[in-house]
């Protein structure tokens, strides 16, 4: 059975990119959320086996949902996709409990890559 993903980004576009460069690579996409606050009552509802999160979103960003899921599930999988590769967004996305980091624009290989590992841990 292959991995159940959620995939979270305000901007469509992505969503639809990443959905199609996860699908290709075997993986499920359960759901998608456009904010952060509908990335955790997402997260509730699927219980997927790994998230993809935005930092920069309206309403809630991507490091305060990661720790909301954090709070839900321990466990949770989280690797971060975003533009914001400033070293100090990447240290405070690990900190709340992301796994990964790939910075935009990527590579479909690197969130591959990035997905096989952390689901691995």
């Amino acid at each position: 059975m292959s991995a159940r993903i959620l995939v979270v980004d305000d901007a469509i576009f992505m969503r639809k990119m990443l959905a199609d460069i996860l699908q290709k690579g075997g993986y499920e996409i359960c759901d998608e959320a456009g904010n952060g606050s509908e990335a955790v009552q997402k997260y509730e509802k699927n219980k997927p086996d790994l998230v993809t999160m935005d930092i920069i979103m309206p309403d809630m960003s991507g490091i305060e949902a990661i720790k909301k899921i954090k709070e839900l599930d321990s466990e949770a999988k989280i690797v971060v996709v975003s533009a914001m590769g400033h070293q100090s967004l990447v240290v405070e996305a690990i900190q709340a409990g992301a796994k990964d980091y790939v910075v935009k624009p990527f590579q479909p290989s690197r969130v591959i890559e990035a997905v096989q590992r952390v689901l691995k841990l």
